[in-house]
């Protein structure tokens, strides 16, 4: 299961929506993206404005992101052949993301990548990051038929990386937007410079089972 981070670097249009935020409510976008990332904008913006910490403001403000910034956002390498791989052998996955639906449907649609049959977004928890509901939510929609399925989790920021060990699962760290010694702090099993050191060596369809490789860990 994977954050959107992990997928698409859409830091900088992140920070330009940030910034016009921030300057409509008065509140330094530096002190807004100190605490921003990897977490909800529902519950950024409760601490900074709780008047606009509300679904409809939040959906219309990220549907906009990759349609106004798209030029601004990459995808991580090694994701576009990871996921088409995903898709081609029929491998269950999910997209467990702090962003909204129209902002992740909208990154991929503009990226052109893989939609996965599953998605988790900001709307369908009632605790964010680095809580672990919406990793838990993950695997009920990933519905795998062993009782204590082995899923591995791959995460850029430290909230996320503790939300998927506080689920229980295995985390694949990817340093892209933080540092090592974040990662390992947050908890991360393996730590990785992108996705291009996941591989996906085999899939098991009567058993539901995929072989993950892990390759140039750096931790």
């Amino acid at each position: 299961m994977y954050a959107d981070g992990t997928i698409i670097d859409s830091t900088e249009a992140v920070i330009k929506n940030w910034q016009r935020i921030g300057r409509e409510i008065g509140v330094d976008p530096e002190v807004i993206l100190a605490t921003s990332h990897g977490r909800r904008s529902i519950d950024v913006l409760q601490i900074y404005e709780p008047k606009l910490a509300n679904w409809d403001y939040i959906s219309h403000v990220e549907g906009l992101i990759p349609k106004e910034f798209g030029a601004d956002a990459v995808e991580i390498l090694g994701s576009r052949a990871l996921l088409a791989e995903l898709e081609e052998k029929s491998v269950p996955w999910c997209i467990v993301t702090s962003g909204t639906r129209p902002l992740v449907t909208g990154w991929l649609d503009v990226l052109k990548l893989a939609h996965p049959r599953n998605i988790v977004v900001a709307e369908d928890v009632a605790n964010g990051k680095p809580d672990p509901a919406c990793y838990l939510l993950g695997r009920t929609k990933l519905d795998l038929p062993h009782k204590e399925p082995s899923i591995l989790v791959l995460e850029d920021a430290p909230a996320g990386v503790k939300a998927g060990k506080a689920a229980g699962f295995k985390v694949v760290g990817l340093a892209t937007t933080h540092s090592l010694e974040q990662l390992q702090d947050a908890g991360a099993d393996w730590i990785v410079r992108d996705m291009r050191s996941v591989m996906l060596k085999g899939f098991d369809k009567s058993s539901g089972e995929a072989q993950i490789e892990i390759l140039d860990a750096l931790v």
